[in-house]
């Protein structure tokens, strides 16, 4: 396994291959883009400009900008490209912009490292911290609002294009590509067309992730909202076609108007498991008479007050709701007092405070400022007694039925989504409404198998389960639990 320095992670210090700068600019020509200048914003070596200058030899302008002063000393080599050694997040980029000749290029391979894994280094290379989707609550603090540093880039430079007559040819992570088009398009940034190219990741890169070259056409006036996607950098043809609609992403545009009456919002809301980030200590198996084993090998003796049963979401996606292994949800709110547990629990409070020097080393910094051994991912819905839960993880459609197990509740972790019922009738009806045809359909539409994580509370959301129960002649409402 090949270990990079920190220093090279911060900076996605991962140069491009020379054949595959060629191959962006090959399809760049092919699509009859002729620059009159050409930026790369993190140029690197300058891979993508030597390209480049071969490519549009006619181009008035090249420009290339790179914080590392080695890689800005070897691009300042490059013939006709004028290279300067300076921050991404310290350049004026409307006017650099605005100052060059149509149409403009903007080329490259921006860093493809998340904001928390700088975080983790301990590194700066960051914009300006801002809650820039807008997110509320438990979002905004625990992982919904980490993004890719590439994401932040383009978007600001798609921003500061929008308008001119210009081309965007990146290469980047698929989900980053198509964030920034959902943001591009409900920004309404004048965009002509765009598409992305998958590209083998792991053979250019050695990077086990999912990436693609975007290519978006700019134009005063434009306002086209849809995406082709390329099975390869060879193809020709598009195999298929993403867009925006109803504000989310749509995954097969051609079943846009099929499933169009399902889209919505339902009296029914899907929650995700509990998140406690430390699974040696808090998720145990049962070797009877009130003995637990926990993950670093321990036997320990504790009350079951704070225990039940629990779900992994591999668990869940293999049709198990028989659990073998017990969590410790040490609140039943977000943010409650853990202190009770001491008297409540001596036991139980004696195991946390042994290894409160674990449970204090989460990485996540959700926990800060709150209780000890605070968790996440609680409320009245945790413990509702039946619930019908899907992993968001595995490819596939397969909504459980789950109900109580030794009269407790079962919980699951925190890449589960379920919806919450206090009767078994109602938690069974959803289940086959769920299951129905037109809801896997509906789903298939909006689902990008090739995510990392397909299904999230997000698109389980947006399906209207009252008026699919209309369409399938259910009857309705629910008569308890799940209310917004």
């Amino acid at each position: 396994m090949q270990v990079y320095s920190q220093r090279r992670i911060e900076f996605g210090d991962f140069q491009t291959p020379d054949h595959l700068c060629r191959k962006v600019c090959d399809i760049l020509v092919r699509m009859n883009i002729v620059p009159a200048s050409i930026v790369e914003p993190t140029c690197g070596t300058g891979g993508f400009l030597r390209a480049s200058v071969q490519a549009f030899p006619s181009c008035e302008a090249v420009l290339g900008f790179e914080i590392n002063p080695k890689h800005t000393h070897k691009a300042q080599q490059i013939e006709g490209a004028v290279v300067e050694c300076t921050d991404f997040f310290c350049n004026n980029w409307p006017a650099i912009i605005n100052a060059l000749p149509e149409p403009i290029l903007v080329i490259g391979n921006p860093p493809w490292v998340t904001n928390a894994a700088i975080g983790t280094l301990g590194g700066s290379n960051l914009p300006i911290k801002s809650n820039g989707y807008g997110l509320k609550g438990l979002d905004a603090i625990t992982g919904k609002s980490n993004f890719d540093i590439s994401e932040w880039m383009l978007s600001h430079l798609m921003g500061c294009l929008s308008g001119r007559w210009a081309m965007l040819g990146v290469l980047c992570k698929t989900a980053v590509a198509r964030k920034v088009l959902q943001q591009a398009w409900q920004q309404n940034f004048q965009i002509k067309k765009s598409a992305t190219y998958a590209i083998d990741a792991r053979e250019y890169f050695g990077a086990s992730v999912d990436a693609c070259l975007l290519v978006c056409v700019l134009e005063a006036g434009a306002s086209s909202k849809e995406c082709s996607a390329y099975a390869n950098l060879e193809a020709h043809a598009p195999s298929s076609a993403f867009a925006v609609h109803h504000g989310r992403l749509i995954a097969k545009t051609h079943k846009l108007q099929v499933y169009d009456q399902l889209y919505g919002k339902s009296s029914l809301k899907w929650r995700s498991g509990v998140k406690h980030d430390c699974s040696r200590i808090m998720e145990l198996w049962p070797k009877g008479q009130g003995i637990y084993a926990n993950g670093l090998g321990e036997s320990v003796a504790l009350e079951s007050t704070y225990l039940f049963p629990m779900l992994k979401s591999s668990e869940l996606a293999k049709g198990k709701v028989d659990p073998s292994r017990y969590m410790l949800v040490t609140q039943s709110r977000v943010g409650q007092d853990t202190s009770p547990i001491r008297l409540a629990a001596p036991l139980t409070w004696a195991y946390l405070a042994a290894h409160q020097d674990e449970l204090h080393r989460r990485a996540s910094s959700i926990y800060r400022k709150h209780p000890r051994f605070a968790v996440f991912g609680v409320g009245e819905y945790t413990f509702a007694p039946w619930k019908v839960a899907i992993s968001g993880f595995y490819k596939q459609l397969n909504f459980r039925v789950v109900g109580p197990v030794g009269g407790k509740p079962v919980v699951f972790d925190d890449t589960c989504y379920f919806l919450h019922f206090q009767s078994q009738r109602d938690a069974r009806l959803i289940a086959k409404i769920l299951r129905s045809d037109l809801a896997t359909g509906f789903f298939n539409s909006l689902i990008f198998w090739n995510a990392k994580r397909p299904i999230t509370a997000e698109i389980l959301g947006s399906l209207n389960l009252q008026a699919l129960s209309e369409v399938l002649g259910v009857s309705w409402p629910i008569t308890s639990g799940s209310a917004l």
